[in-house]
Protein backbone atom coordinates (compact mmCIF):
# COMPACT_ATOMS: atom_id res chain seq x y z
CA UNK A 1 0.00 0.00 0.00
CA UNK A 2 1.11 3.23 -1.13
CA UNK A 3 1.14 6.41 1.35
CA UNK A 4 -1.43 8.40 -0.69
CA UNK A 5 -3.65 4.80 -0.52
CA UNK A 6 -2.82 4.76 3.21
CA UNK A 7 -3.87 8.70 3.50
CA UNK A 8 -7.11 8.63 1.75
CA UNK A 9 -8.32 4.97 3.67
CA UNK A 10 -7.36 6.41 7.11
CA UNK A 11 -8.76 9.60 6.34
CA UNK A 12 -12.35 8.03 4.86
CA UNK A 13 -12.25 5.85 8.25
CA UNK A 14 -11.42 9.19 10.36
CA UNK A 15 -14.49 10.57 8.50
CA UNK A 16 -16.88 7.88 9.27
CA UNK A 17 -15.97 7.23 12.78
CA UNK A 18 -16.79 11.48 12.94
CA UNK A 19 -20.43 10.74 10.88
CA UNK A 20 -21.31 8.11 13.44
CA UNK A 21 -20.35 9.74 16.65
CA UNK A 22 -22.46 12.75 15.10
CA UNK A 23 -25.17 10.52 13.97
CA UNK A 24 -25.46 8.96 17.59
CA UNK A 25 -27.63 10.68 20.17
CA UNK A 26 -25.46 9.11 23.27
CA UNK A 27 -22.60 11.08 22.01
CA UNK A 28 -22.34 13.82 24.48
CA UNK A 29 -21.40 17.59 22.18
CA UNK A 30 -18.51 18.31 24.46
CA UNK A 31 -16.92 14.17 24.42
CA UNK A 32 -17.55 14.88 20.66
CA UNK A 33 -15.22 17.99 20.19
CA UNK A 34 -13.02 16.27 22.05
CA UNK A 35 -13.18 13.72 20.10
CA UNK A 36 -12.63 15.96 16.48
CA UNK A 37 -9.86 17.30 17.56
CA UNK A 38 -8.02 13.99 18.86
CA UNK A 39 -9.14 12.80 14.82
CA UNK A 40 -7.93 15.99 13.35
CA UNK A 41 -4.58 15.58 15.07
CA UNK A 42 -4.36 12.08 13.95
CA UNK A 43 -5.08 12.89 10.44
CA UNK A 44 -2.37 15.33 10.46
CA UNK A 45 0.03 12.46 11.85
CA UNK A 46 -1.19 10.26 9.09
CA UNK A 47 2.44 9.89 7.41
CA UNK A 48 4.08 9.47 11.10
CA UNK A 49 1.63 6.59 11.00
CA UNK A 50 2.12 5.06 7.90
CA UNK A 51 6.37 5.67 7.95
CA UNK A 52 5.68 3.15 12.05
CA UNK A 53 3.87 0.86 10.13
CA UNK A 54 5.56 0.22 7.52
CA UNK A 55 9.29 0.54 8.98
CA UNK A 56 7.40 -2.26 11.99
CA UNK A 57 6.08 -4.34 9.16
CA UNK A 58 9.94 -4.68 7.96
Amino acid sequence: MTEEEFDTRFTDTMDSILQAMAESEEIDPEKFYSMTCIVENLRFFSPVLYSALRNKKE
